[in-house]
């Protein structure tokens, strides 16, 4: 331990920006609107609340004084890695090796040396004696760094990397069911997780927080690499690595049959009507089913699906055990129950599952980050029941949404809405959308602020940026999302060109290959997203008072055309209800504003604007395809 300065912020912002910040945010669109006046000036109390989020005292801890020890690298030719196709026009492949690797800040092609030293002892160490000592800096040199285990922090613990620091994860799994403090048997050691909404136990993420006060990530600068290693193969596989467990055919190797989150899992028994309530419109069977009658099908017992249902039949935390056995992989940066968090300058790769996921957190600042992978499910940064969080100057690059605000899924929503997040000075360089609202949001999304983001889609050739605001719900995730301000928003080469048309259920208004709120809107309102993958639809959503301005797209260059729909608007679908007990009641998507616009030219001039199940909405000043429309919508 040194006493020299290495990190320090004051703490006197943040509580001066407390008071401003303090207004209470009505529920209530309308009063809302009312009550706060200009509801930018709500946005700049956010960000003025969390202008200096932490506080360390100026103490040093050097995790090389603890033992840790740098590791050499060797090349490999079994890393997975999704490169670009044959022609410029071609869907991306799964690759090993080195074949068609032309970007060094996305692919992977070496990895620790076998006998590398695993720093997880010196790591922790230090982060207890920081924390032990009242707090201060846990450093990190620059350099290479193995370890196989989770960084877990620890409150008042600012843990920092220095220019140059790169950490490799081990790839193995079971390397993040060895330090939990649940012990599950062969489930083995696990923690307290989310996982895409829902509550279990599960392997620990690579960094990792629960119930801490005042913590920090942050480095230098994007020198400073956290690397998940998820397309690097495991315990003496040449194949099997973290992505291989997403279970699409091609994707990392994988092969119909392999344990995946797409494969039935024997360990998942079937489900027990023990924790529903009699009141309850579902029964085992339309979990498990879909219907009122039992089936034979096993796809409930898949992983995701099965972590889902056990939240449908309202089974308690204790019985949600998974890790070893099972195929959730962790998210690569989780802080569940935390406040006062700071992610900072850092670039982040090859993570397993979501790249940030903070859980039931309060007062979040993500500043500088370079969000940078590409695999399934890579999405950039997903806050899920958080309250006053401020995301700005971050980039992203990533296999999925670049910033999804979640709130819980099913019957998890014990830790509230997610509400009061600032979003802006961000760069999308690619993602399946922009910004998307859910659609794990069963909990409630209100108070968003979005602006001057630069929505590039550098990759528009292979793997093009899909849909840039997204509002992604239906009838299983239900929730609200209110009070959403979204300004300044420019789409320099366009967005995705091609129609990606979603599948109604059975019985639905909506003709088959007709809507294309998968991708290729600019502005999407999706509330009746891939139906057919839940079989609990009893939640109707209820979107309302959503304001966007100023958004502008230039055509995706060699084309003349910027994106395949202007504007879509999917609102709930009142045939696809499926409960035991009389639908409730089913509201459009109302009070949505888009003024001082211009979409550029869409691939469908026949149709530039698609719209089902909206009301008391309007467009002003919006230009798509040169014609200025000004006018209410309604449908």
């Amino acid at each position: 331990m040194t006493s020299k300065p290495h990190f320090e912020v004051s703490r006197r912002s943040l509580l001066a920006g407390a008071a401003a910040g303090a207004v209470m945010l009505g529920a209530d669109p309308k009063a809302w609107a009312t009550q706060v006046g200009d509801p930018w000036s709500q946005a700049r109390a956010i960000v003025n609340r969390l202008s200096q989020p932490v506080s360390f005292p100026s103490r040093t801890f050097s995790v090389t004084d603890y033992g840790a020890t740098r590791c050499s690298l060797v090349s490999s030719s079994q890393i997975w890695n999704l490169v670009p196709g044959a022609t410029s026009t071609s869907a991306p492949v799964w690759v090993q090796g080195t074949s068609r690797l032309s970007n060094p800040t996305v692919f992977q092609t070496s990895t620790q040396a076998p006998g590398s030293y695993d720093n997880y002892g010196a790591f922790t160490a230090a982060i207890k004696a920081c924390n032990a000592a009242g707090g201060g800096t846990v450093v990190v040199p620059s350099g290479n760094w193995y370890i196989a285990g989770p960084i877990t922090l620890l409150s008042n613990v600012n843990f920092h990397l220095n220019s140059g620091a790169v950490i490799w994860f081990d790839p193995n799994p079971a390397n993040y069911a060895k330090y939990g403090p649940y012990n599950f048997g062969s489930n083995g050691n696990l923690v307290q997780s989310r996982w895409q909404g829902n509550d279990c136990y599960n392997f620990s993420p690579l960094i990792y927080a629960f119930g801490q006060n005042n913590i920090a990530l942050t480095a230098d600068d994007n020198t400073a690499v956290l690397n998940g290693q998820g397309g690097t193969p495991y315990g003496g596989s040449t194949f099997q690595c973290w992505w291989t467990w997403k279970g699409n055919a091609g994707t990392a190797g994988f092969v119909s049959g392999q344990p995946s989150e797409g494969t039935a899992n024997a360990l998942n028994p079937a489900l027990v009507s023990t924790y529903i309530p009699s009141t309850a419109p579902v029964t085992v069977n339309l979990i498990e089913y879909g219907t009122s009658t039992a089936g034979t099908s096993t796809s409930y017992t898949k992983d995701p699906s099965y972590l889902q249902n056990q939240s449908e039949a309202y089974y308690p935390l204790s019985l949600r055990i998974y890790g070893i056995g099972h195929q959730v992989p962790p998210n690569m940066v989780q802080f569940h129950s935390c406040t006062n968090v700071l992610m900072l300058n850092y670039q982040i790769t090859n993570t397993p599952c979501w790249q940030h996921n903070p859980v039931n957190c309060r007062n979040v600042v993500i500043r500088g980050v370079y969000a940078n992978s590409v695999g399934p499910n890579n999405d950039g940064f997903d806050p899920d029941a958080c309250s006053y969080v401020l995301i700005d100057n971050v980039t992203f690059n990533t296999g999925d949404d670049c910033i999804a605000i979640k709130a819980g899924k099913a019957n998890d929503t014990g830790y509230g809405p997610t509400q009061n997040i600032v979003i802006q000075n961000c760069t999308m360089n690619s993602g399946h959308g922009g910004v998307t609202i859910g659609s794990e949001m069963s909990g409630g999304v209100q108070n968003v602020f979005v602006q001057n983001l630069n929505m590039l889609n550098v990759n528009y050739a292979s793997n093009p940026l899909n849909i840039a605001l997204r509002f992604k719900t239906n009838m299983n995730r239900g929730g609200f999302i209110r009070n959403y301000y979204a300004r300044n928003i420019k789409l320099p080469n366009g967005i995705n060109l091609t129609p990606g048309y979603y599948t109604p259920l059975a019985g639905s208004p909506i003709p088959k290959n007709t809507v294309s709120t998968n991708q290729g809107g600019i502005i999407t309102f999706d509330c009746d997203y891939s139906p057919a993958s839940d079989n609990v639809r009893i939640r109707p959503p209820v979107i309302t008072n959503i304001n966007i301005s100023n958004v502008t797209a230039s055509p995706v260059p060699g084309t003349s055309t910027s994106c395949y729909q202007a504007i879509i608007v999917q609102g709930p679908v009142a045939t696809d209800y499926n409960g035991l007990t009389s639908a409730p009641a089913m509201s459009p998507v109302s009070g949505v504003t888009i003024s001082n616009c211009n979409f550029g030219t869409p691939v469908n001039t026949a149709t530039p604007y698609y719209l089902y199940n909206i009301q008391n909405s309007s467009l002003s000043n919006v230009i798509i395809a040169g014609q200025t429309y000004t006018k209410s919508i309604s449908a």
